[in-house]
């Protein structure tokens, strides 16, 4: 697969000294930003996703007429939590 450059990227030298300090052992900066945009990219893709499954459920919610508490859902979820601690054991 042929490569792509992107866009040379200006920073103030303190954030380039910053990015520096914390690059692991043989990593270059480049190394480093390649991966930091591949995060930045998952999260938006999940956020995305998160979004749309939200708007999916409202739709669902006024269609059926069916809505939850937040205490409601608070309190499925303390059920769940307490099922797997005592599956895990803790």
């Amino acid at each position: 697969m042929k490569t792509a450059t992107i866009t040379s990227l200006s920073v103030y030298p303190a954030l380039r000294r910053a990015a520096e300090s914390v690059l692991h052992d043989g990593e270059t900066l480049h190394a480093f930003m390649e991966k930091s945009m591949r995060a930045q990219i998952d999260r938006r893709l999940a956020q995305q996703a998160f979004l749309a499954r939200g708007l999916v459920a409202r739709d669902a919610a006024e269609w059926t007429g069916e809505y939850y508490s937040a205490d409601q859902v608070l309190r499925e979820l303390d059920n769940v939590l307490q099922l797997a601690q005592a599956k895990a054991g803790t």
